[in-house]
């Protein structure tokens, strides 16, 4: 992009958000900018993290990775590991011999990255399985996004509407996109400059051309790239278990207030109790997969609770969140939790 098309771009951005209202706001958040709170600033984020899972192998955490260069022992042999290409010594090592113990022991200290860049040096073998016990009790924690790869540097517009200022950023690499969207203030709205390029897990590149583009791309890597797929979860067991409350709504505009407070039990005889207050409305629930695609339908008659009445598709879930999107007409979003 020239320095006078990022001028340009940034003065309509400035002008049109300067003008609007604040639901105004919210309207063309959903067309086009992002926040701190939008559920693509989050996934975006997750995407840019520390890729973890390349060195399962060695330290069996999908939350953490050792920083190079380190040495490990593998069946009485000593391995240095210098950089990724490294992994594959150890895995031919594990698989040479069918009948040998395969224990990878860890020469210490060494420099633990976390998923968000944080490094933590670890003195010894007992303090490293404290580390790893320590992330065995978040196995909800929702975790790097793999197998899409941004190609940088991509350009990001922000405005400010507390102090009505805009800027354009050159953002080089995974580490900086991360801190960026970690650091994103409420008040604070950007927008992507696209064309922006990513490659696959297959190692296709591909052209993203605006936000629906890019949480398709996610949900593609999501759905289907092996690294994402570490624990397999039945969707009606995990529904039907215990109660959730709404993390997150956005119909048009964000109207998550609406709905707090209520608990929703999903039971196994596809009806849906949402309890506030002591009161309870009863609704009905079902799921099916449409197109590869689950689906779950909610309705409810009361005016407040039949906002909630879209066919949602699922974007991605654990055993204590699950995170529907509809985009049937405009892009809108349901989260629960578990409660």
């Amino acid at each position: 992009m020239t320095t006078l098309k990022k001028i340009l771009s940034i003065a309509a951005l400035l002008f049109l958000l300067s003008c609007q209202s604040e639901s105004d706001v919210q309207e063309n958040n959903r067309q086009g900018t992002i926040t701190n709170t939008s559920p693509l600033a989050t996934y975006l984020q997750r995407v840019a993290m520390v890729n973890t899972v390349q060195n399962n192998i060695i330290d069996g955490s999908s939350y953490c990775t050792i920083k190079f260069p380190y040495t490990i022992t593998v069946n009485s042999a000593k391995i240095a590991i210098n950089s990724a290409a490294d992994y594959k010594k150890v895995i031919d090592n594990i698989n040479a011999i069918s009948t040998d113990s395969d224990i990878v022991k860890i020469d210490f200290p060494v420099t633990m990255i976390y998923y968000n860049y944080y490094e933590k040096v670890v003195p010894s073998e007992s303090d490293f399985n404290s580390l790893i016990d320590y992330w065995n009790h978040y196995p909800d924690l929702l975790a790097k996004i793999n197998g899409l790869n941004i190609n940088y540097p991509i350009t990001i517009t922000t405005y400010n509407s507390f102090n009505q200022s805009a800027s354009s950023q050159s953002i080089p690499d995974d580490q900086a996109f991360f801190n960026f969207i970690k650091n994103l203030k409420p008040g604070v709205y950007i927008s992507l400059q696209y064309p922006i390029s990513v490659v696959d897990y297959n190692g296709k590149t591909n052209s993203i051309m605006n936000d629906l583009d890019f949480e398709n791309a996610i949900k593609y890597a999501i759905d289907y790239c092996p690294d994402n797929n570490i624990v397999k979860l039945d969707f009606i067991a995990t529904v039907t278990k215990g109660s959730w409350e709404i993390s997150y709504f956005f119909d048009g505009s964000e109207k998550t207030s609406s709905c707090r407070d209520y608990t929703f039990l999903f039971q196994n005889d596809n009806s849906v109790i949402a309890t506030k207050g002591g009161i309870s409305e009863k609704g009905q629930w079902s799921t099916s997969i449409q197109n590869g695609v689950r689906e779950l339908k909610i309705n409810f008659s009361s005016d407040l609770l039949n906002k909630l009445n879209k066919n949602w598709k699922l974007f991605e879930f654990n055993n204590s969140q699950i995170r529907l999107r509809d985009v049937s007409n405009s892009t809108n979003y349901l989260y629960f939790e578990k409660k």
